[in-house]
């Protein structure tokens, strides 16, 4: 049986940088969990950071630039996490292969698991296209990503063979 990777907050952990979860209630996600499919991870928590911890955004691009070091995650208050970012990355993609993952379901908008928009990286609140850092790194790895918003595909993907 299929696995698929899915970002814990959107389980209903408390793993967020608020501190809070991003519980996604869907009878998708319920089928996957009592199907045994069902792998979690917070990139952010696996590479060492706290619960909570500082606002983390990508400095003028995406994950796609990040990972070719072209710019840095940067905390509101300035400090560069990037290291963070890719260790937490590289930990899904060794999760995904210990696991024979290729689809996942990460969380929209963060700069870790965002699979089509992020935020800008001044602290406005503005979105732009674009992946995070984990989502860019499973995807140039051939794993199909998928947000909370896009269950029904992601559900297709994980059934098909």
């Amino acid at each position: 049986m299929k696995k698929v990777l899915i970002s814990a907050c959107l389980l209903g952990d408390k793993v967020r940088y608020d501190g809070q979860s991003l519980f996604t209630s869907s009878s998708i996600l319920k089928e996957w969990i009592d199907e045994g499919r069902v792998i979690s991870i917070c990139p952010e928590v696996s590479s060492g950071m706290s619960i909570p911890r500082a606002p983390a955004e990508i400095n003028g691009g995406d994950g796609y630039d990040v990972l070719l070091s072209k710019i840095a995650v940067v905390e509101n208050s300035g400090n560069i996490v990037t290291e963070n970012f890719l260790r937490g990355a590289n930990n899904a993609l060794a999760l995904c292969k210990a696991n024979e993952i290729d689809v996942a379901v990460l969380a929209e908008f963060s700069p870790s698991c965002g699979s089509s928009s992020v935020y800008s990286g001044d602290f406005s609140g503005t979105k732009i296209n674009g992946a995070g850092v984990t989502a860019a790194l499973l995807t140039n790895n051939g794993i199909k990503v998928f947000s909370q918003h896009q269950l029904n595909e992601a559900n297709k993907a994980i059934k098909q063979d």
